[in-house]
């Protein structure tokens, strides 16, 4: 438990760098791989519709460093480090993350006063496969 309250302040860290001038809420995320290693991410929003989640932004610098098995992601939200809500992974995030995990991947948020975990297939239990 120690590990993943690491994360969340690696994810508050990652938070401070998020773009998001429209919806003033900042997201920042670490996925760890079963290797150890930690990527982060942060939300990065625009005008258009082609903004990017914190979660897809850490599994994509992942993806693209060869990375393929992976434990866990820690996200956070909120206005800012010191306003956090319980923040969960959009519906498109959910789908892109069901693609690179097993059912037993783990997602952990903070809620009012306590770490919440989740498991993918319980937050996308019925996700488009070909």
């Amino acid at each position: 438990m120690n590990e993943i309250k690491e994360d969340f302040e690696l994810a508050k860290k990652a938070m401070l760098n998020a773009h998001d001038p429209y919806s003033d809420f900042k997201v920042g995320a670490v996925l760890t791989t079963k290797n150890g290693k930690k990527y982060t991410g942060c939300n990065i929003a625009n005008q258009g519709i082609q903004s990017i989640c914190a979660e897809r932004v850490a599994f994509v610098k992942a993806i693209s460093e060869g990375e393929s098995d992976f434990l866990r992601i820690v996200i956070v939200g909120g206005k800012d480090s010191q306003h956090l809500q319980e923040t969960l992974p959009c519906g498109y995030c959910r789908q892109f993350m069901s693609e690179f995990t097993k059912e037993d991947f783990k997602i952990y948020t903070l809620g009012e006063d306590s770490i919440k975990e989740y498991s993918i297939k319980e937050l996308l239990p019925y996700g488009f496969v070909m």
